[in-house]
Parts: structure tokens; sequence; C-alpha cells
């Protein structure tokens, strides 16, 4: 199935491509430790489940945490949980059934919802900005602001921006020839690597993936950047060394999951622009791989951690859960 007949016409390559559907390998060059990688990954997507779906849990059925903060930090959880969803069942049946093969429209699904979900993940992490923006620069106008048809508003505006920018490309790579190769050397299907299967011209397909990034995340790390130098300017302007240390703990837990989601991800894409040729290939696909999974995982333990209200919500959750029980 890797290779298709030599004798295939153009059209008909194209053809018996979509029909063959494609092969993912895995981890290139790692296939001999595909079993013991699967350990790790496994149970941190376990985690990543159980951690988010908690945290999704206590912020619906408390309401003393049906706040903009929470709110924003309940569509994160989602993203994340969906995200690893849309990668990682697939990977482990890879390592441990050999189930290399997806169809080619398979493929597209696949690769269109994590490209989806990852742009949506940027705009809640813009949008969580934003509110500690306003909560610590606009206190008095707060709620004001953040109204809920508001913030209706944005998870709207987050979901149809994911949309627009990503279902153009799923017209790009069918419009395309492909070649007799149907292989791709990775665990979950993506824009480029789908692309590179072509023996057509993929120039459109670089550019626009290309101003896909730079119009989303590009835009949104931006917004965030200003966002925090207004945040901080307003912090050091507090009279009190203790009102000071209240607004800035209240970002600490946004700030950690901004730099775990955007520093992986930029060193990722700098790594395989810059120094593809010098860094093994499987580097670049366990690296992604990770990137699906520990963020995923890390998020619900930030702010289960650093946030008061929402270890008090699941405390009240689950000995409201036992009384029932009893």
């Amino acid at each position: 199935m890797g290779l298709l007949p030599a004798n295939s016409t153009a059209s008909g390559s194209n053809s018996d491509t979509r029909m063959a559907g494609c092969l993912l390998i895995g981890i290139p060059g790692l296939e001999h430790l595909h079993i013991w990688l699967s350990i790790p990954l496994c149970t941190m997507y376990v985690a990543a489940l159980a951690g988010n779906g908690i945290l999704i849990c206590v912020i619906l059925s408390q309401p003393s945490l049906h706040e903009p903060m929470y709110i924003f930090l309940s569509m994160l959880a989602s993203t994340d949980v969906l995200l690893s969803t849309s990668t990682m069942p697939k990977a482990l049946a890879n390592f441990w059934l050999g189930s290399s093969h997806i169809s080619f429209d398979g493929c597209l699904t696949q690769m269109f919802f994590i490209h989806f979900l990852f742009v949506a993940d940027s705009a809640v992490l813009l949008a969580m900005a934003f509110d500690r923006y306003v909560a610590i620069c606009s206190p008095l106008r707060y709620a004001t602001i953040l109204t809920s048809m508001v913030i209706g508003k944005i998870a709207t505006a987050t979901l149809t921006r994911s949309f627009i920018i990503m279902f153009p490309s799923i017209f790009l790579l069918k419009r395309l020839h492909y070649c007799r190769i149907n292989i791709i050397a990775h665990t979950f299907c993506e824009h480029m690597g789908i692309a590179r299967l072509s023996c057509s011209d993929i120039s459109i397909n670089v550019w626009y993936g290309l101003a896909a990034a730079l119009l989303s995340t590009g835009l949104d790390i931006i917004f965030i950047i200003i966002s925090y130098i207004h945040i901080l300017r307003a912090v050091f302007r507090l009279p009190s060394p203790d009102a000071r240390s209240k607004a800035l703990n209240t970002c600490g837990s946004h700030v950690c999951v901004i730099l775990l989601f955007y520093v992986p991800a930029l060193f990722s894409v700098f790594a395989y622009r810059f120094g593809g040729r010098r860094i093994p290939r499987y580097v670049h696909i366990l690296l992604a791989n990770l990137y699906v999974v520990i963020p995923p995982m890390l998020n619900p333990i930030i702010y289960g951690v650093r946030t008061k209200q929402i270890l008090k919500g699941a405390k009240e959750m689950f000995s409201n859960i036992i009384k029932e029980s009893k």
C-alpha cells in the first residue's frame, strides 16, 4: 500500500491514492521503541482526560465558579481534551496494533480538527489574557464588560475564526494530484505532511499555512503581549506591595499556561524551519506527540494548585458525591 501501481496515469494515480488512503508509520527511526513510547504517552493522555474532565465538572457544578475567568478555563480544558483525542487514539492504535492505515478523507478530517483546535486553543488563551486585562486595569467595569452575552460572542468568534482559517486547507489539499507514494512519516495527519505526498506544486499550500499561522497564532501572541504590558503597568502603579502581589498571583497560572502552550510550539516551528537537517526527524515527531498531551495534562494541575477557588470547588464537589453515595 505504500506504493501504488507504477503504470497509473496522473489522474488515475490521484484517484487511486485517495481510494487507497495513507499510511501513518509512526515515529521513523524509533519503530523498535513504539511500545515503550506508548506507555508514557498513554499515561499522559489518560491523565489529561481525567484532569480536564474533573476541572470542567468542578466549574460546571459550582455556582461560585460561574465567572468569566473560569468559563474561559473550562473552554481551554475542552479544547485541550479534543486536541489530545484527535491525535492520541490513532497514534496508540498504531503503536499497539500496527493500525497505520487511514483513509484519505479520514486523514483530511484529522488534519482539519488538529489545526482547528490548535487555533481555537490559542484564541481561548487570548480571551483569558483579555479577562485578566479587564480585571486588573478596569476592575470596576469588569462585570459590565464581560457579561454572559459577551462571553458567548467571544466563544462564537473563537470557533468561527478557527473554522474560517482552517476550512480552505481541505480544498487546497483536494485540488492536488497525488503521487504513487502514500506514506506519511508521522503519527497523525497534518497539512504539509499530506501536501508533500503530491506531485503538484504545493507553493500555495506552503504560503497559506504560513499566512494562517501568522494571522491566527501570531496575532494572538502579539495581543497577549500587549495585554500583559498594560497589566504590568497597572500592577506596578498599585500603592501597596500586597495589592501588587495579589494582582500578579491572579495572572500567574495564566502565564504558566501561555508559556506551556506557545514555547514548545515556537521551538518546534523554528527548529523545523532552521534546524531541520541538523535535528533528526524523529525528534520533531516525538516533540509533536508530546506537545498534544503535556500541556493538556499540566494545565489542570497548574490551575488546581495555584487557584484556591478551584481547589475549594473540587473538595465541595467530591464531598457532595460522597454524601449522595451514602
